[in-house]
C-alpha cells in the first residue's frame, strides 16, 4: 500500500468520527437556516458598506461610527445564537482533533517514534505560557 493509498485511507477514517460528523451536521443546519442567512448577508453588506465609507474623503466619522455599532450588534446577535454556538463548539472539537493528527504527523516527520509520540498542548506562543514543567 503506497503513502496516497494510506492518506485516502485515514480521509475516510477522519470522516467517520464524531468530531467530523458533528461539525458538517452543524454546517448543513447553518447552511439551511435562513434567518441566520440573511443576518449574516446583512453583516457582510455593512461591512461592504463601512469600507466604503472609509474610503471616502472626507469620511463621514458619524456614518462610520453609526456602521462600526450597526456591525458589532448585529455580530453578536449572530454569534449568540444557538445554531452558531452549536456550529463554533463543533468546529473547534473537529479543528482540536485535526490539529493533533498534524502535529502527529509533524512529529513523525521529525523522526519522532509513530507507535509514541504525544503532541503537547505546546501553542508555540510562551507569552500565553504557565511553564512547561
Amino acid at each position: 500500500m503506497d503513502i496516497i493509498e494510506l492518506t485516502r485511507k485515514l480521509g475516510a477514517a477522519i470522516q467517520e468520527t464524531e468530531e467530523y460528523k458533528k461539525f458538517m451536521e452543524a454546517k448543513l443546519r447553518n447552511d439551511k437556516d435562513e434567518e441566520l442567512q440573511k443576518q449574516i448577508g446583512d453583516f457582510n453588506l455593512l461591512k461592504m458598506q463601512l469600507d466604503a465609507e472609509h474610503e471616502k474623503e472626507p469620511r463621514d466619522e458619524a456614518k462610520v461610527l453609526a456602521l462600526n455599532e450597526e456591525i458589532v450588534a448585529l455580530y453578536n446577535t449572530i454569534i449568540s445564537g444557538e445554531a452558531m454556538s452549536t456550529y463554533n463548539a463543533a468546529y473547534q472539537e473537529y479543528k482540536n482533533l485535526t490539529d493533533k493528527i498534524s502535529n502527529i504527523l509533524l512529529m513523525c516527520e521529525n523522526g519522532e517514534d509513530p507507535e509514541t509520540c504525544e503532541p503537547s498542548s505546546c501553542s508555540g506562543n510562551c507569552a500565553s505560557c504557565g511553564g512547561c514543567h
